[in-house]
């Protein structure tokens, strides 16, 4: 038996007890009926949280789905072991486009209408670029609102249409290599060494709260970046902190950082 208040006060001190008590909400339902029970979209980090809940469960397993081949947010399924068919998950697929003679829309583009119409976060997964506009997943039960409503991002008026998944295309991400020297392993930076930007405007964005870290928002310009850390800047993409090569002969670290356009 799950002790719920030894998990939850587990995630306390990291600010992730409201989603913690969401998956143990979920997790114990799936054992009571012996079924499956689907969470929101998370993001890696949501996924981590929903395995500690897991590995608390006997007889509870985990099943994920975001649709993409290499989905960074999907839909994790509690699963009682002894549930022997396939867990519905819940998605839908989309391509959305528009007339690209004379709009260029973006992820950031896409996202700000999906929400701009009253959605959660958390009921959409990726959205990628395709040569026909975009594809993005979302949880099925919301399809009929967001069929009637997402029918212009920004000026650009668009078409919606269901796709099989079969149809969705894997993300294609773009790496480009960063080494650079910093003072010190600080968040500030390191994510100002690989956003191109001055230490002191990266701080700013950092205590505007546009700056997440491992998909956490950040909570100081101080905090320490580790090895295999990820940075997220808002509208700007992913930043991994790949290899610390050691200390120059000045006193810096030498840093290898990948940049994901």
């Amino acid at each position: 038996m799950a002790d719920r208040d030894k998990i939850l006060r587990y995630f306390k001190a990291s600010g992730d007890e409201e989603l913690a008590a969401r998956l143990v909400d979920l997790a114990e339902a799936a054992r009571k009926t012996a079924r499956y029970k689907v969470s929101e979209f998370l993001d890696p980090h949501g996924r981590n949280v929903a395995e500690i809940v897991a590995a608390n469960f006997e007889g509870i397993r985990l099943e994920s789905d975001g649709g993409f081949a290499n989905a960074e947010r999907s839909r994790i399924a509690f699963v009682a072991e002894d549930f022997y068919s396939t867990p519905d998950f819940g998605l839908v697929c989309y391509l959305v486009s528009w007339d690209k003679r004379y709009y260029t829309l973006g992820h950031r583009d896409i996202l700000g209408a999906f929400m701009g119409m009253g959605c959660e976060r958390e009921i959409m997964g990726d959205i990628v670029l395709v040569p026909e506009g975009a594809q993005f997943v979302a949880d099925k039960s919301f399809a009929n609102y967001i069929e009637s409503n997402l029918c212009q991002i920004g000026a650009a008026h668009v078409s919606l249409q269901q796709i099989g998944r079969e149809e969705l295309k894997e993300k294609e991400e773009k790496v480009k290599i960063i080494s650079a020297t910093i003072a010190a392993l600080r968040l500030d930076a390191v994510a100002a060494a690989g956003y191109g930007i001055s230490r002191s405007r990266m701080a700013e964005e950092i205590k505007s709260q546009n700056v997440k870290l491992n998909w956490k928002e950040a909570k100081s310009a101080s905090q320490t970046v580790a090895e295999g850390d990820v940075m997220s800047f808002r509208g700007r993409g992913r930043v991994e902190l790949s290899e610390i090569r050691g200390t120059t002969k000045k006193g810096r670290c030498a840093i290898t950082l990948k940049r994901y356009i």
